[in-house]
């Protein structure tokens, strides 16, 4: 049998040997080193591995966003706006009729509903002031303060309607069912609303903007008006032609898509920055169809004459009790959909 160390020391000689028994051992010192990463950074001091990256949790992402119901109902509700907003028309009790009642509101105004069918965080308000406008939402009116002042960053929900006034729409009824030799007809008033719908397409968005810079982290959301007539021949006796209701149905639904698109524009803004809150639209335009002015069940009221002093009473064209339920129904269900995007 051959010997391997007698043979490795013939073939190479005891130097060789010795060479080779060297090389064999730096061999196996060195493939640890260069299997282990661990072991190769603690030796020579080179591949040694980067600190692990930080985590960073994301605020935004570690919030749930809220859904539409928990955005309007987690501070206060506050409901601003005209007559259609205070319950003109809709008086049910002898306090709604009191003449030191000079805002008008009553108790059936749809905020009662909507105040009643959510539980809001931190209360709710009701400012809606008879025949406001814009102007009266910063300046006062009926001996009150602004309405804008009534917000505040803990108010989560605003409600109201806004328009009407500027626009001057108890003007142009009264001119349609007082016909005076001196007064224009009906639909010849209407280049006169035409230059007000031009003016408030400039301010209203303004007043938007007004209201969410009170109110940063609220859901605003804007009534349009409710066609008045059903276009039919003989309704109420109020001297209203059908062309003439037609006439007034139309002007209602041009103020409606002036105040949807401030609405909407308001909303994009807000989106575009990824703000808090919105702006909402809720048309209410069919919202009394089939129990207009003359109907067997009216949600709105015809012309109501105060026969002693010759003139037409307040709630003349306002919603009744039952229209402002329709209203209520209206503002409870756009509060539970919210503004069709996600809330921040």
């Amino acid at each position: 049998m051959i010997n391997p160390g007698a043979w490795a020391r013939d073939r190479f000689g005891e130097r060789g040997l010795a060479l080779l028994l060297l090389a064999g051992l730096l061999a196996l010192a060195v493939v640890p080193l260069v299997a282990l990463p661990a072991t190769r950074c603690k030796v020579f001091g080179a591949g040694c591995p980067g600190p692990e990256p930080e985590v960073i949790a994301d605020p935004v992402a570690a919030k749930q966003a809220p859904t539409p119901l928990e955005a309007a109902t987690n501070g206060a509700y506050v409901a601003l706006g005209d007559s259609y907003s205070a319950g003109v028309g809709a008086e049910a009790t002898v306090a709604d009729r009191n003449p030191l009642n000079r805002c008008h509101r009553t108790s059936k105004a749809y905020y009662h509903e909507v105040s009643q069918a959510f539980r809001f965080a931190r209360g709710s308000a009701f400012w809606a002031c008879s025949g406001a406008t814009i102007q009266d939402f910063r300046g006062g009116r009926g001996g009150e303060p602004s309405q804008l002042g009534r917000l505040g960053a803990d108010t989560s929900l605003v409600t109201l309607s806004i328009g009407g006034n500027d626009v001057g729409f108890a003007k142009v009824l009264a001119g349609c069912v007082v016909r005076l030799p001196w007064s224009k007809s009906c639909t010849g008033q209407g280049e006169d609303v035409a230059g007000r719908l031009a003016a408030l397409r400039q301010t209203l968005p303004g007043l938007l903007d007004d209201i969410r810079a009170r109110a940063p982290r609220a859901r605003v959301i804007v009534m349009g008006y409710p066609k008045a007539f059903s276009e039919v021949n003989g309704v109420g006796g109020d001297n209203i032609s059908v062309s003439d209701q037609r006439w007034l149905n139309a002007r209602a639904y041009d103020l409606g898509r002036l105040v949807q698109q401030s609405a909407a524009e308001a909303d994009a803004r807000i989106a575009a920055r990824h703000g808090q809150g919105s702006v909402e639209y809720v048309d209410a335009y069919s919202a009394f169809a089939g129990h207009e002015v003359g109907s067997g069940a009216p949600y709105m009221n015809g012309l109501l004459l105060n026969l002693s002093a010759l003139e037409a009473e307040p709630r003349s064209y306002h919603p009744t009790a039952a229209g402002q339920h329709a209203l209520a129904e209206l503002f409870i269900e756009q509060v539970k959909k919210g503004p069709g995007r996600p809330l921040t």
